[in-house]
């Protein structure tokens, strides 16, 4: 690599969070916290567009999750060049370390119609659909970003919670599917291979993170995940329970999957692309796999909550994280799926060896066996979680 970043991945961050207890234990975390709260509506909740008296805006996001200089971490590079050739400045703050958290943390003033002090917040799909859901955030104008409406990826276009592309611009976004070490594990192809080989017995995890464990469980037996039905997601849970019985999964994890992968301490797992890219610098005999039924895409979203006073300023970042050239050089640092059409021709000039990774710019076959998990209303996401949760034994 002659660009990019080394050490912890962001998503790493994420799943070594989740893996703590954040989000595995979501059954309990889902009757304390509560997915419930007033819902608003544009009429209901009017915001006050400041941005052509204030050149700012509050942008919250993961840790790790953007360009940094490697010789002055203080410098962001991509996003310097935002305020230098705009005017505008950002206060850019890593204060979202989990979806549950940080709605735990907003919830009162966004039931209430208050501002929350953000400008733009990061969230991934499941939570930014949510806010969706609430009326917590404002409707974007199509016409200040024309580079989202031009460059966005197709497969990311029309999500079921978010159909007109509307309220959320994907900021980056990864690949849930299957991985495994070929120094102690022959090729694994298939959902069905990784639950049922024999040689593979025991040497198997799944991951606690319910959406992508299930939403690969589904797509192995013929059924869409981004529009299933009560009974199939009870017949894919049913599979998994057969191997979680069998003894065929060791157990559910987090993000702790990755170096007992490394170590060959397991074969083979339900993985993330972007943990598995980090693995692969330092061994190539780590491989993640699109199973032939398919696999999952998720992204982590810019939304502009209610009351936000700087909506404009935030759709000119968006906007400008969309041109392809500013996309590619996020891109390099961050090494997940980047979601701008035309970035990967941009990162031929940076970087060609991650231009040519297909865990950053997947091909359109990878991508169309892509989807995006089903948006969840209150109930049903009551039900599924607590359903995953008593199989996984959380």
């Amino acid at each position: 690599m002659t660009a990019g970043r080394s050490g912890t991945s962001r998503r790493t961050v994420l799943r070594g969070l989740l893996a703590a207890g954040a989000f595995a234990a979501t059954g309990a975390s889902l009757s304390a916290c509560g997915t419930s709260g007033t819902k608003q509506t544009q009429e209901s909740c009017v915001s006050d567009d400041k941005s052509s008296t204030e050149k700012k805006l509050v942008f919250s996001n993961w840790p790790l999750y953007i360009d940094v200089d490697e010789k002055d971490e203080k410098k962001r590079p991509t996003l310097d060049a935002f305020m230098s050739n705009t005017g505008i400045q950002v206060t850019y703050q890593e204060d979202i370390n989990d979806n549950n958290e940080f709605f735990g943390k907003v919830r009162n003033q966004l039931s209430a119609c208050q501002s929350i002090d953000r400008d733009i917040m990061v969230l991934t799909d499941w939570m930014a659909s949510r806010m969706v859901r609430l009326g917590w955030v404002q409707k974007l104008e199509k016409d200040k970003i024309p580079n989202v409406e031009a460059n966005l990826l197709p497969t990311l276009q029309g999500r079921s919670w978010d159909k007109n592309n509307e309220y959320a611009v994907p900021w980056q976004s990864g690949l849930s599917g299957l991985a495994y070490n070929a120094k102690v594990a022959k090729e694994v192809r298939t959902v069905d291979e990784l639950l049922t080989r024999p040689d593979l017995k025991g040497k198997v995890t799944a991951l606690s993170e319910m959406r992508d464990t299930m939403g690969l469980l589904l797509e192995s037996l013929g059924h869409d995940p981004s529009d299933f039905t009560d009974d199939q997601f009870d017949e894919a849970l049913g599979k998994l329970r057969a191997a979680t019985e069998s003894g065929q999964i060791r157990r559910f994890t987090g993000n702790d999957y990755a170096q007992d992968l490394a170590k060959g301490d397991i074969a083979a797992c339900i993985a993330w692309s972007g943990d598995v890219i980090q693995l692969a610098f330092e061994d190539e005999k780590i491989k993640f796999v699109a199973p032939d039924s398919g696999i999952m895409l998720w992204s982590d979203n810019m939304q502009v909550p209610n009351m936000a006073t700087h909506r404009a300023n935030a759709e000119k970042l968006m906007n400008y994280y969309y041109e392809p050239e500013v996309a590619a050089e996020l891109a390099a640092y961050v090494n997940y799926i980047c979601p701008v059409d035309g970035a990967k021709d941009a990162m031929e000039k940076i970087d060609p060896e991650l231009a040519a990774n297909p865990l950053i710019f997947p091909d359109d076959a990878t991508l169309g066996k892509a989807k995006v998990f089903m948006a969840l209303d209150e109930s049903q996401e009551r039900t599924y979680e607590q359903k995953f949760q008593q199989v996984i034994g959380a």
